[in-house]
């Protein structure tokens, strides 16, 4: 029997199956996406254009004016759709065997792992490959903080905070505060946390 080509292995991953997922033609496609976050790490900060010319190339959506800090990896790029206006800080690290889905206007903070991928437990069928994937999807107005690891599978909800050093291992719910490892549900974010502020004008350093 022949081996599966790519775009079967990884239809079949977006469709959570377990796989066999390691082949030349799978390595070839990674390898040549590490080349390009690699050379996107290696361009200067305010080359903005440049950055986003090469960030659009690695991801299959892209949005209006992304901002991601380098470094940032990926595995595949091509199942990553980013919103408008993303903030990412340094060190972003998107394992993309399925679809990762980021809405508008999402604050990343530094350190952020998202995972889709799941391996065999047993040692000898993780070393032969045997894995799945799960899609995550970012709803609008997210604000992820540094140091959080998302597990595939996980949904974020419109308007979530994620704190940071959380694991999440479950989806959230919108408009929601989430901590811990793993992480729960704190609170809801209501009009509450609105913060009084003067005007730009009136204020005084």
């Amino acid at each position: 029997m022949s081996q599966p080509t790519a775009r079967q292995l990884l239809n079949s991953l977006e469709n959570g199956e377990w796989v066999y997922g390691i082949s030349e033609e799978i390595g070839r496609l990674l390898t040549d996406t590490e080349s390009k976050c690699h050379r996107f790490n290696q361009i200067a900060p305010d080359n903005r254009s440049e950055r986003e010319r090469l960030l659009r190339e690695i991801c299959g959506e892209a949005g209006c004016r992304p901002l991601v800090h380098s470094p940032f990896r990926c595995d595949f790029g091509f199942n990553i759709a980013i919103g408008d206006n993303l903030i990412a800080n340094y060190g972003l690290t998107i394992l993309d065997e399925a679809k990762v889905r980021i809405g508008n206007r999402v604050f990343i903070g530094p350190n952020v792992s998202i995972f889709t991928i799941t391996h065999a437990l047993l040692p000898e069928q993780r070393a032969a490959g045997i894995m799945k994937a799960s899609p995550v999807s970012i709803g609008d107005d997210v604000w992820i903080c540094g140091n959080v690891t998302i597990l595939p599978g996980v949904e974020i909800g419109r308007g979530a905070v994620i704190a940071a050093g959380s694991v999440v291992t479950k989806s959230v719910p919108e408009m929601t505060l989430a901590a811990g490892n793993p992480a729960r549900e704190i609170r809801k974010i209501t009009d509450g946390d609105f913060i009084e502020m003067s005007s730009p004008e009136t204020q005084s350093y």
